[in-house]
């Protein structure tokens, strides 16, 4: 082989790699949009990647997820989903605020939402069994769930004359949450009073007047702006000794007294493991909505005590879990 002949073979096997990495498809992008914070839903976060873990997908690894987190300011999610369309994402998770300003950024691109209403009444698809259009997703129905947590307070806390509910009136199912109160606290015969909470300084100023109204029981409203501030939420019901039920486990394992409701953790993985199905070819349109089956009734038995609650016997045994 003469000189000549040798840089040429030399040229072609370095040129090769190089054109067939120029070649290979470029890592899907997954948009995350959140109206909550990275630190509040560090979590949920956690649980979205586990779900599409089990499809097959790992971040930076064969997949990239572009998070945009609202902070609890729901004005920047059109901003935020238009963002992400600008990246060209190849699919968008938005949890219930974000809905409407995902489905309004693209008609085109999958959505897999979280939501925590029905989505068929909301609008967002045509079915739970074929939902249309670009919109899938998974629904814990935390707003459909009110007349039971109330039932399950007032079982509690009969002594009650009176329950106030902390309301998250910029959460969309909030509207449909606050009829369902209404109706089943009428059926209890039990006098009800709603507290606006859309920011810190509401929460702080509900609770100023639940002391001096010397309110004997609470029940937080659903979203993520109240659940993110679970800690919060519970140092302030212990300082006043007051009785509260709440919507996820976490914040009963934080020391809130009763929480009911879907596992929201849960419903994260699941969005994730139809967004990885999605990537793998399904189409939104043909994947149903999927429905939380499973709805966990939980107590923490110290805060019970310490408020000097006697927890009835028959509702312990309901109980999916006691916190001792």
């Amino acid at each position: 082989m003469n000189r000549r002949e040798f840089i040429t073979l030399l040229g072609s096997t370095t040129a090769w790699p190089l054109a067939a990495r120029a070649q290979q498809p470029a890592m899907p992008v997954i948009g995350f949009l959140n109206s909550a914070s990275a630190d509040g839903y560090a979590s949920m976060a956690a649980a979205f990647r586990q779900g599409l873990h089990e499809t097959g997908y790992f971040e930076g690894k064969n997949v990239a997820i572009e998070y945009r987190w609202a902070n609890d300011h729901y004005d920047r999610l059109p901003e935020l989903a238009t963002d992400l369309v600008n990246r060209r994402v190849v699919a968008i998770f938005a949890n219930s605020p974000s809905i409407p300003a995902a489905k309004a950024a693209t008609s085109t691109i999958p959505i897999v939402m979280m939501s925590g209403d029905d989505p068929v009444r909301l609008g967002f698809v045509s079915g739970f069994n074929r939902p249309g259009r670009n919109i899938t997703g998974v629904s814990i129905l935390s707003g459909e769930l009110a007349s039971k947590r109330l039932e399950l307070l007032h079982e509690l806390v009969p002594h009650a004359k009176t329950v106030a509910v902390l309301i998250n009136s910029d959460f969309g199912p909030s509207g449909h949450f606050r009829s369902d109160i209404e109706i089943a606290a009428r059926a209890l015969r039990l006098p009800v009073e709603f507290l606006q909470a859309n920011n810190e300084r509401e929460i702080d100023e509900a609770f100023r007047t639940l002391a001096q109204a010397r309110v004997e029981a609470l029940l937080v409203g659903p979203g993520p702006f109240l659940d993110s501030r679970r800690d919060f939420l519970v140092s302030l019901a212990a300082k006043i000794a007051l009785p509260a039920a709440y919507e996820t486990r976490a914040t009963a394992a934080a020391g809130g007294l009763m929480s009911y409701g879907a596992d929201v953790g849960d419903g994260y993985r699941r969005a994730g493991l139809y967004v990885g199905r999605i990537l793998k070819g399904e189409k939104p349109a043909e994947l149903p909505i999927d429905q939380a089956t499973k709805f966990e009734l939980v107590i923490n038995l110290k805060t019970a005590k310490t408020l000097g609650l006697e927890v009835p016997p028959g509702l312990s045994a309901r109980a999916d879990e006691v916190i001792e």
